[in-house]
């Protein structure tokens, strides 16, 4: 199992980027993933997540508060790759950000939600540097 996670950088507020995390190992249908993020000094926080899609076709989303209507994540299966479309980006998001898999697959929710306590496996982090 492996997750890389992509498509950070440096944007200027009120700019987009588009994360990526690619998955090998197995297939994305069949699991939550999640995109979790972590600011110098700050504690984990969960960002966003998509249950499994194995019996729907888009799965159920999940934001954080602060991500509502800024942020999209959704799965592009052909590619095996969960996307983060992060839109109107703030200083404040910045942070590095990781994306998780789900220990159990073909569960209808995010196990654990907001928390990771239900992700066990973990891609490296890419950065995400928003200045004003």
């Amino acid at each position: 199992v492996q997750l890389q996670a992509s498509g950070g950088g440096l944007v200027q507020s009120g700019g987009s980027l588009r994360l990526s995390c690619a998955a090998s190992g197995f297939n994305v249908d069949y699991y939550a993933i999640g995109w979790f993020r972590q600011a110098p000094g700050k504690e984990p926080e969960g960002v966003s997540c998509i249950s499994s899609t194995r019996y729907t076709n888009y799965g159920n989303t999940y934001y954080a508060e602060s991500a509502k209507g800024r942020f999209t994540i959704f799965k592009d299966k052909d590619k095996n790759t969960v996307f983060l479309q992060m839109n109107s980006l703030k200083p404040e998001d910045t942070a590095t950000y990781y994306c998780a898999r789900a220990v159990f697959g073909s569960t209808p929710s995010c196990p654990g939600w907001p928390g990771s306590s239900g992700m066990g496996y973990w891609g490296k982090g890419t950065q995400v540097t928003v200045s004003s």
